[in-house]
């Protein structure tokens, strides 16, 4: 069994690390990956956010992450509001939370930091490990707006 979940895609190389984890599956053996989903022009910006985040300088780091992300931290905090659950909303900032052990902080600089950046689409993957002899056993896609398409493959025995 070969993981690797949401890391791929941050290597500056992500096709041949791609290749490399498909070499270090055995026959019989099972690959879980997760991969940032290409949006297109989305994708680019977010991209092009992520790469301005890291050449700046470190004092103008914070400042921008809260302007690249001002848009989506105010709709979260008016449907928040809307949904009687802003208190919620306010103790994400500073508890981590359940899912990824991160104050909603760390999560936004994670995110806007998180640099290099690749993308793919699911036909992109899907054709690279099938030329490579895995199965695709299973797909999971959370719509237009998800960050990472998750894939499992099988890599059958070819004796």
């Amino acid at each position: 069994m070969v993981y690797s979940w949401g890391v791929l895609h941050h290597t500056g190389s992500m096709w041949p690390a791609l290749a490399n984890a498909a070499g270090l599956v055995a026959p019989d053996g099972r690959l879980f990956i997760a991969i940032y989903n290409d949006q297109g022009s989305r994708s680019r910006r977010w991209r092009l956010v992520k790469r301005i985040y890291n050449r700046l300088p470190r004092p103008l780091r914070y400042p921008w992450a809260v302007i690249a992300m001002a848009p989506t931290e105010l709709k979260a905090a008016a449907t928040a509001m809307i949904a009687g659950r802003f208190g919620g909303y306010l103790r994400d900032w500073t508890r981590p939370g359940p899912l990824r052990g991160m104050t909603r902080w760390r999560d936004v600089i994670d995110w806007v930091g998180g640099y290099p950046f690749e993308v793919a689409s699911p036909d992109e993957i899907f054709d690279f490990y099938r030329e490579r002899g895995f199965v695709m056993t299973k797909l999971v896609c959370k719509g237009a707006g998800s960050g990472c398409v998750q894939y499992v493959f099988d890599k059958p025995d070819a004796r």
